[in-house]
């Protein structure tokens, strides 16, 4: 595997890995206006991502990092002609950041409602920008001959990106509530299993019918071959459905571990019918940049790729730890003290 190709993966994983950790970040994001039942609960959600989400942003930071010196060519043409759209993505990322650390600076009803709807409109809008931005990769962008993006915002909607962008609002949906039944007790995590069961059929549907479709794109507009993007498809249909299955059968982690492995292949499917290209030109196919036309020198690669073996495993070891250390079941103080204080009260009577 030569340099370029390697980074190609290396970006794809980064990808995979931002939407596996994010996608639940996201997903409860999107259920704090529906699932908890008080003030309580909501905090209680807002503590179960409260450790971690910044760290998964790591990912993408390190994803857009990774693109713009691998990839400059593919940096400049994607951040140029997605210009309004990524502001858009930012402007949605800043408020959801402002919505955490904000929430709790006020007692008062109307300020927690302001912030708890900036998240979980951040969380959906982030959620459906995402899949619309990286489904028109392959669905292909007006580039002319010189790589540069021609078109405008209207040139990002098509039938199949809006599906993608769906896509993902249900499948990180879908991975939050999962993730919800792992790190809550009581009500709100047998509340946050029954939402998972009414999103996974819905997600399941939507998600197969995008990964089948992105295979029949991949063939159509960046003349690949069925196999391999259709293995990836295949086993993101499998995961999924499996995930639906295991929710129903009350495993909370065995339906989580699908719903990840299901956010990673949907990356898979996407990165592997991309391949050879970075970014599909609709107006002449000629015109696609592909890993070897828009990749930085062989030196640059080389010492990026030193870099990141001494320290890519370091990153993993602290995030793995941060986890570790925050995988405590969030409300069962909360469930103790209230079965207390009914049995003295009880005692009493």
């Amino acid at each position: 595997m030569d340099l370029q190709t390697l980074w190609f993966v290396l970006i794809a994983v980064l990808w995979g890995g931002y939407f596996l950790l994010e996608g639940f970040d996201f997903g409860v994001g999107m259920l704090l206006p529906f699932l908890p039942r008080n003030e309580r609960e909501r905090g209680t959600m807002f503590e179960t991502i409260g450790p971690v989400w910044d760290g998964n942003e790591v990912w993408l930071v390190t994803a857009g990092g990774a693109t713009f010196a691998a990839f400059p060519d593919w940096y400049a043409t994607m951040f140029s002609g997605f210009y309004l759209a990524l502001l858009l993505l930012l402007l949605l990322l800043i408020v959801r950041v402002l919505s955490f650390e904000w929430y709790s600076k006020s007692e008062s009803a109307g300020w927690r409602k302001v912030w708890m709807w900036a998240n979980a409109l951040g969380s959906f809008g982030a959620s459906l920008v995402w899949g619309v931005g990286l489904a028109n990769l392959l669905y292909g962008v007006p580039i002319n001959s010189s790589g540069d993006f021609t078109g405008n915002l209207a040139d990002l909607f098509s039938v199949y990106t809006v599906v993608a962008g769906l896509a993902f609002v249900l499948l990180f949906a879908f991975h939050g509530a999962t993730f919800l039944t792992l790190r809550t007790s009581g009500d709100l995590c047998e509340r946050a299993a029954r939402v998972a069961r009414r999103l996974s059929v819905a997600a399941a549907l939507v998600g197969a019918g995008f990964l089948a479709w992105t295979v029949a794109v991949a063939v159509d507009r960046n003349d690949k071959d069925v196999f391999p993007p259709i293995l990836s498809a295949a086993l993101g249909v499998g995961t999924v459905v499996l995930a639906v299955a295991f929710v129903f059968l009350r495993r909370s982690a065995w339906g989580f571990a699908m719903t990840a492995l299901a956010a990673v292949l949907t990356v898979a499917t996407l990165f592997t019918g991309l391949y050879p290209r970075v970014m599909v030109s609709s107006t002449d196919f000629g015109n696609s940049l592909t890993v070897d036309s828009a990749s930085s020198a062989h030196y640059t690669l080389k010492v990026m790729s030193v870099v990141a073996l001494i320290f890519v495993p370091l990153v993993l070891l602290y995030q793995g730890w941060t986890y570790y250390v925050f995988r405590r079941r969030l409300g069962l103080d909360e469930e103790e003290s209230e079965g207390a204080q009914s049995t003295a009260a009880a005692s009493e009577t």
